[in-house]
Parts: structure tokens; C-alpha cells; sequence
């Protein structure tokens, strides 16, 4: 239903209830949403939570994932799909956006927009996207200092800590990472691009009861798995963070080819969202309804005697 039409708004903070939904047991499925429209269809597919990738977001405007876009144009993403949707978003918070009180900036100001959870990552600006190479780390006590300042300024945000030192410093080296950052308050441990089901079950193993955020990108390092598979290693989340946006890249790409070719749409018609599916995802006719329904309001004049 949509959100200004709808009768069921949550009432409960969305860290609250994204913290339930991982404490519920099972494993909580996030598909990346990269705009309003993703969002609704997410939801409509029946999801309970969602996904924000800084890689999705920056590609949308046209940018490469260097951790070159604000913490202002983050919540004008996590505004449009925390509203759209009103599911517990988790957001790429990339490296924080600085140190420390740049940290609890970020915290605060997505919160605001409406995020329930975030995570962290411990590399160094510019940043890359967890399954290049060379990547760069930041001393791990100082990503420490960031999840401390996230914790401490967060009313209700799920925290969760990136590593992406296995690549570099190796499995044991990512893991020791992993307890300190849980030491300095974070909620849950995302280690990226792990390689193999062996890596993912043992880095499960060295950390028991943590929670733990498994990601499942396409064409990078990590091996295809499912849900079900991950959850039987030992996580508790797993993310698919720009599935929608390649295939709506590609979807738009073959549009456009046959435009050029034949002058016309009409040989993608039946690729397309119909006006009607359109109007019935995005509620229009529940707009228009609460528009009819509102009685237009009648302004005194000013200086009329009684």
C-alpha cells in the first residue's frame, strides 16, 4: 500500500525491526534495491528487508564505486526506498566518510532517512569494490574507532563491520580483525569476497553466535550460493547487491539498440511494464482517491466583518 494512503505505517524504529528479523532465526534474504521502483518490486516478491549498494547507487548516477558520492546523496537513495517500501533497509556505508565524527554524522544522517542498519568497511579512501584487487586497508584499530563513534551515536542502527582483509592479510588475519571489531561494538561481521564454501564455513566456525552478513555479488570472487547454503555454513544475512541494477542496465541497453535499429518500441512491448502494472505497483488509483477525498479548505477573508 502506498505510504501516504497506507493504514499499517511502522510504528517501531527500523533498527528495531531489522534487529528482530536477524534475531528470528533462519536467514534474512536482501535483495539490492536500487531506487523507489526496485524497492516496490522487492516488496511485492515479498521480501521483509532491503538492500542499498554504494556500487548500485554511484552506477545510477553514472559513477564508478570509489567512494566518490556524499552522505547527503546516500539519503536522498535511502529516502525514496525506506518510503517507498517501509522495509528495514540495510545501506553500504562505504569506509564512513571520514574518520570518527564523520562516522557519527553518517550514523545520524541516515537514520533520519530512514535506514535501519549500515555497514562499515575497513579500507582505505579511494575505496573498491570488495572483489577488485589491491585493495587497501586502514590500521584495524582505527576501524575499530570507527565502529566505537558508530555505536556510540546510533539511537537504533544495526551495525554491521566490513572486512575485506582476507585477500591480504588471509582468513586468520580477517578474523582477528572480525573480533575486534566486535569488541568495539558492532552488531554483526560482513567479510567480503571470501572464495570458497571452505573459507566462508571456517571463518563461520572461528566466530560462534556472531552474527554473520554473507554477500552474494555476480562476476566477482565468491563462488554462486544459495540462501539455504549460506545459512547452512553459518550466516544469518546474505545480500545480492546490484542483481537489480545489471539486469535493468542490461534490459535498458537492448531498449535503446532496438530503438536505433527500428525506429520504434515496438518490438520490446512484451519486455515492458504495462501502464496498468505501472499505475497498480505505485498505487495511483489510491492517490487519486485520497485526493478526492480531502475537502478543500475555505480562507477567511481578511477584514470581513462578522
Amino acid at each position: 500500500m502506498p505510504y501516504l494512503v497506507a493504514t499499517d505505517l511502522p510504528d517501531i524504529a527500523a533498527g528495531t525491526r531489522f534487529r528482530a528479523l536477524v534475531d528470528a532465526g533462519g536467514i534474512v534474504q536482501m535483495p539490492g534495491a536500487h531506487n523507489g521502483m526496485a524497492a516496490l518490486q522487492a516488496k511485492a516478491a515479498g521480501f521483509a528487508a532491503l538492500y542499498l549498494s554504494g556500487a548500485a547507487m554511484s552506477a545510477s548516477m553514472g559513477l564508478p564505486d570509489l567512494g566518490i558520492i556524499t552522505v547527503d546523496e546516500v539519503c536522498f537513495f535511502i529516502r525514496q526506498i525506506a518510503r517507498a517500501s517501509g522495509l528495514p533497509l540495510l545501506v553500504d556505508g562505504d569506509t564512513g566518510y571520514g574518520e570518527a565524527l564523520n562516522v557519527m554524522h553518517m550514523v545520524r544522517a541516515f537514520e533520519e532517512a530512514g535506514a535501519a542498519a549500515v555497514h562499515i568497511e575497513d579500507q582505505v579512501l579511494p575505496k573498491k569494490c570488495g572483489h577488485l584487487n589491491d585493495k587497501r586497508l586502514i590500521d584495524a584499530r582505527d576501524m575499530a574507532a570507527k565502529i566505537a563513534a558508530a555505536a556510540r551515536a546510533r539511537r537504533h542502527l544495526y551495525i554491521i563491520a566490513r572486512t575485506d582483509a582476507a585477500a591480504s592479510e588471509g582468513l586468520d588475519g580477517a578474523i582477528a580483525r572480525a573480533r575486534l571489531y566486535l569488541e568495539a561494538g558492532a552488531d554483526a561481521i560482513f567479510p567480503e569476497a571470501l572464495t570458497s564454501a571452505e573459507a566462508f564455513g571456517a571463518f563461520a566456525a572461528a566466530l560462534p553466535g556472531v552474527k554473520l552478513l554473507a554477500n552474494m555479488t555476480e562476476f566477482g570472487r565468491t563462488p554462486y550460493f544459495t540462501a539455504a547454503e549460506f545459512a547452512a555454513m553459518g550466516y544469518r544475512m546474505v545480500i545480492w547487491p546490484v542483481s537489480s541494477l545489471r539486469v535493468a542496465n542490461k534490459a535498458q541497453e537492448k531498449l535503446y539498440a532496438a530503438i536505433r535499429r527500428d525506429g520504434g518500441t515496438k518490438a520490446m512491448l512484451d519486455r515492458m511494464q504495462t501502464r496498468a502494472e505501472l499505475y497498480d505497483l505505485i498505487g495511483l488509483n489510491a492517490y487519486e482517491a485520497l485526493d478526492a477525498s480531502i475537502v478543500q479548505s475555505v480562507v477567511p477573508q481578511v477584514g470581513a466583518s462578522d
